[in-house]
């Protein structure tokens, strides 16, 4: 589930990225290296976030 989710939030940054490079209607397809670079920092980031902690049982 962890995985699921760090993956699908990399894809919607590069999703999000994809889309705001097209509206702003410059010539040139794909996405660029920056787009893909922020991709895997929110991926590692959520992986992060939703790491399993040790939480004290009450």
């Amino acid at each position: 589930m962890r995985t699921f989710i760090a993956v699908l939030a990399g894809l919607a940054v590069i999703y999000f990225g994809a889309t705001g490079h097209r509206s702003s209607g410059q010539e040139g397809g794909g996405i660029s290296g920056g787009v893909v670079l922020l991709a895997l920092l929110a991926a590692v980031l959520v992986w992060h976030l939703t790491k399993p902690g040790d939480r004290p049982v009450k």
